[in-house]
C-alpha cells in the first residue's frame, strides 16, 4: 500500500483550489474539506464564484471569480459554468506564474461542455502545459497504487509512433520524481509491455524487443529499480504485492483501468513535469449527485495533500 501521508508544516504562499464545474460537486467537496481542516484554511486561496465564497466559514483566502450575480445551481450545468470554471483555471495559472499561489489544486470540469464554449485543450493537464511550459506527464496517487502514463488523452493507434527514447526517459524521470516527494530514494519502477505479454519475444509485437527494452536497459545506468517490459495483466497485482513503488503505462486505459478499480476514492491526478505544481482529485464532475451531500471528499483531501508534499519537495531540493 502506498505510504500517504499530509503535509503539517505551513506553506510560504498559498495553495489555490478551483472550484471546477460550479454545477457539479467540486464547490461542496471543498466546503467539505474546509469545514473539517480549519487549520489548514491559512494555506489556500480558494477560487470560485462571489456568492458561493460569501457563505464558506473559513479563514482561506477567498478570490472572486466571474460575475458577481452568477447563481451556483448544483446538477444544471450551463455555459456559464464552464467560462466559469475556465476563468478560475487562468486566475490559478497566472498567481503560480506570478508567484502569488505556491501550486494549485483544481475541481473537476467537463470537457464536453468547455469544448463547447471554445475552450481549446483536451483537458486541463493541457491548459497548464500550454500556460506554463514544461512537458507534462500524467500520474496517479493517494491509494494502494502508484501510476505514470507515457501517453494519456491519444487515441489507441497513435500510442506506438509515440514511444520514443525521448519519451520514455521524461515519464521515468517523472515516476521517479513522484516516489521521491513521497521519501522513496531509489524507487523500483516496472514498465507495462505494450503487447499482450510484453510481446512474447516477438511472437505477439514487435515493440518491446525493438525499441522499448533497448531503451529500457540504457535507461537503467540512471534508474537502477527500473525494470524491463512487463506484462501489463500481471504488474500491478506485483505493484500491490510490493514489488514495485510505481507502475508505468503506456497508455491512458492501460493504466486507468486497474487504478480506478483499486482506488476509485482515494487516487489523486497529478501533473508532474511543470514548473509548477499541479494535483485533482481523479473524479469527474458527478453532475447527477451535486448537492445531494453524498459526494466523497478523499480524494479532494490527497490532492490537497499531494500538492503541500510536491511543493515542500521542490523547495527542499
Amino acid at each position: 500500500m502506498v505510504a500517504f501521508n499530509p503535509v503539517s508544516s505551513a506553506l510560504a504562499k498559498p495553495l489555490a483550489l478551483t472550484c471546477g464545474d460550479p454545477a457539479g460537486v467540486g464547490p461542496e467537496i471543498i466546503a467539505s474539506w474546509l469545514a473539517a481542516h480549519r487549520d489548514a484554511a491559512r494555506d489556500v486561496a480558494v477560487l470560485g464564484p462571489a456568492r458561493w465564497l460569501q457563505n464558506l466559514d473559513t479563514g482561506a483566502l477567498k478570490v472572486p471569480i466571474g460575475l458577481d450575480d452568477f447563481e451556483l445551481t448544483p446538477g444544471q450545468p450551463t455555459g456559464d459554468g464552464a467560462l466559469l470554471a475556465w476563468a478560475a483555471m487562468e486566475r490559478a495559472a497566472a498567481g503560480c506564474a506570478a508567484g502569488e499561489f505556491a501550486g494549485v489544486v483544481t475541481g473537476s470540469v467537463s470537457k464536453e461542455r468547455l469544448a463547447a464554449v471554445g475552450y481549446p485543450f483536451p483537458g486541463q493537464t493541457e491548459f497548464f502545459a500550454a500556460r506554463w511550459g514544461g512537458e507534462p506527464v500524467m500520474a496517479f496517487s493517494g491509494g494502494k497504487l502508484r501510476v505514470v502514463l507515457a501517453t494519456w488523452h491519444v487515441p489507441l493507434h497513435d500510442v506506438p509512433g509515440l514511444l520514443g527514447p525521448h519519451l520514455l526517459a521524461r515519464t521515468i524521470a517523472a515516476a521517479r520524481d513522484l516516489c521521491q516527494a513521497e521519501g522513496i530514494a531509489t524507487p523500483r519502477i516496472g514498465v507495462c509491455g505494450l503487447n499482450p505479454h510484453a510481446g512474447e519475444g516477438g511472437l505477439l509485437g514487435h515493440e518491446e524487443r525493438d525499441l522499448l527494452n533497448p531503451e529500457l536497459e540504457r535507461l537503467r545506468a540512471e534508474h537502477p529499480g527500473l525494470s524491463r517490459c512487463e506484462p501489463g495483466d500481471t504488474l500491478f497485482a506485483r505493484a500491490l504485492r510490493g514489488e514495485f513503488d510505481v507502475v508505468i503505462a503506456l497508455y491512458h486505459d492501460q493504466g486507468l483501468a486497474p487504478l480506478k478499480v483499486i482506488d476509485f476514492d482515494e487516487a489523486v491526478n497529478v501533473t508532474l513535469g511543470l514548473p509548477h505544481v499541479r494535483t485533482s482529485p481523479d473524479h469527474g464532475t458527478a453532475f447527477g449527485i451535486a448537492g445531494k451531500g453524498v459526494a466523497r471528499a478523499t480524494s479532494f483531501a490527497n490532492a490537497v495533500a499531494m500538492a503541500r508534499r510536491l511543493v515542500a519537495h521542490r523547495a527542499a531540493k
